[in-house]
């Protein structure tokens, strides 16, 4: 009876606070980031003849990917919407990455509670400031479902289910494809230990990607230098990119964090598999690496492949590394003290406040038995008493109502430009929500690092009509370049086509 309640318990907990970090903390997102950008490739993959007049549909980027397959597969098989079916994917993705966790923290030797602990911990989740990625993502995007993935296959490959962990590897793989290659390179290294049989799964997800990647729409340029314009527009764009450009304090941060893995780690290092010091260690140590190696290769060599792979990243490994490592030196401490210092260091990722210290405090004196209570109680204590807020709320029913009007009232080859919208995120989840074209938005230009024909498209656009501001004696311009109608966040003298409190839509001929 009781092995039965152990084999419940895990999936139970993994799923319980993968709802945890859904709809609590860190939370989840809908049209707020890149699903901007897939949500209208999705819709016009499905339906050839929605948005077809938008430029991220006449320029998608999701050749070398399964992640628009598996979406539509299980919206027809449902019937539900597309929002519905990658939430649940994510969801579920997050319940497989939080097993790996628990698994890692198993083959370190912790018992069942301290390693659930140590699992929740991890959950919290952590921005890298940088490369500007998330440990967790809020986006139901490609990396959101890879990198746990990933670390579902660490657990597993400490597990020493090699087989296993390859097939979680390829199916990370065929989605985003860019995240797994550290993972990649640190499975090289139990090969040792692994049959070559392993590396079958990734084998075949190399061939699928290939077979998938035919010749279309998408001209990505892998072996090509990129030219002055090019560099311009993406140092503007997705400076992110580009570690020049990075404030010396972000490189410091990371630097910090791995120094602060390598003493939890050293703490722990009679405790350390094989399995373990290359996922503690050599992928964090990659991921500190990819810094001077995209200096070199993309800010020196200007070579283009790298603003699609952006290997920095991989630097989101060295804080997920250090929140495990630390949360597992928290129950191995001898002192109380020493447990709060460590316990601290692994919620800081999560809440960057002194609350990271009194959540460890708190984590420390109930580790005997009662950690996981601090552990799951930091989901609602992080958002409450933290004041914790990761994303705004750009969801208004101004918005909606503006949305359900365009898909109402206008033909489905209309094309909308929000010209005082700035680098304001409405345009995008007006574009999806309506399904209806805009002619051009700050988030689409988000793309100019993957395809350089949409970023001389997107830049030409950009500067003809939003990076004006909005001047009435342009409406004519706008009829030129194909709009239909324009949306204001102010009337004009005029009378609108639609208004309430937050647009005003006005046609432009």
């Amino acid at each position: 009876m009781k092995r039965e309640f152990l084999h419940l318990a895990t999936p139970l907990f993994c799923l319980a606070v993968a709802l945890l970090t859904f709809f609590c903390f860190p939370g989840h997102t809908w049209l707020q980031q890149d699903s901007q950008i897939y949500a209208p490739i999705l819709e016009h993959e499905r339906d050839p003849s929605a948005l077809r007049n938008d430029i991220l549909v006449q320029h998608p980027h999701v050749a070398y990917t399964l992640y628009d397959e598996i979406a539509l597969a299980l919206r027809a098989v449902t019937g539900l919407p597309f929002r519905d079916v990658l939430a649940a994917e994510q969801i579920a993705t997050r319940a497989l990455g939080i097993w790996g966790l628990l698994m890692l923290a198993e083959a370190f030797g912790l018992a069942m509670l301290p390693a659930m602990s140590v699992a929740a911990i991890c959950s919290l989740g952590a921005m890298i400031t940088g490369p500007q990625v998330l440990t967790i993502e809020y986006e139901p995007t490609p990396r959101a479902f890879a990198v746990p993935l990933l670390v579902c296959g660490m657990g597993l490959a400490a597990r020493s289910r090699y087989w296993a962990a390859g097939i979680a590897a390829a199916v990370a793989f065929v989605i985003h494809a860019p995240t797994t290659l550290p993972f990649l390179a640190g499975f090289v290294l139990l090969a040792r230990r692994a049959r070559w049989t392993a590396y079958l799964p990734v084998g075949v997800a190399l061939g699928v990607v290939v077979l998938i990647a035919g010749p279309g729409q998408e001209q990505q340029h892998f072996f090509a230098v990129l030219t002055s314009s090019q560099e311009m527009l993406q140092r503007m764009r997705t400076a992110y990119c580009w570690v020049s450009m990075w404030p010396l304090a972000t490189i410091v941060r990371h630097l910090a964090i791995f120094t602060v893995l390598c003493g939890a780690c050293a703490r722990l290092w009679q405790k350390l598999g094989l399995e373990l010091r290359v996922w503690l260690l050599v992928l964090p140590a990659l991921g500190i690496l990819s810094m001077p190696l995209s200096w070199m290769l993309l800010d020196q060599g200007g070579w283009s492949l790298i603003p699609q792979l952006q290997p920095m990243r991989a630097l989101l490994f060295v804080t997920l590394a250090m929140q495990f490592a630390t949360a597992a030196a928290g129950f191995q401490a001898p002192a109380w003290w020493e447990a709060a210092f460590w316990f601290s260091c692994a919620y800081y990722p999560a809440c960057q406040s002194p609350l990271a210290i009194a959540l460890g405090i708190a984590t420390a004196l109930l580790r005997a038995r009662y950690a996981l209570v601090a552990a799951l109680a930091a989901f609602f204590v992080i958002p409450t008493i933290g004041g914790v807020v990761n994303y705004p709320r750009l969801h208004t029913p101004e918005l909606a109502q503006l949305s359900e009007w365009a898909r109402a009232n206008t033909s489905r080859d209309a094309v909308f430009l929000f010209p005082d919208a700035g680098h304001g995120l409405q345009p995008g989840i007006f574009r999806t929500e309506a399904l209806r074209a805009v002619y051009v938005d700050w988030k689409g230009g988000g793309q100019v690092n993957y395809l350089a024909e949409l970023g001389e498209d997107w830049w030409f656009r950009w500067q003809q009509t939003v990076a004006r501001g909005f001047h009435p004696q342009d409406v004519p311009k706008y009829a030129g370049l194909g709009v239909q109608y324009i949306v204001l966040k102010k009337r004009t003298a005029d009378a609108p086509l639609f208004e309430n409190a937050a647009f005003a839509v006005y046609r432009t001929r």
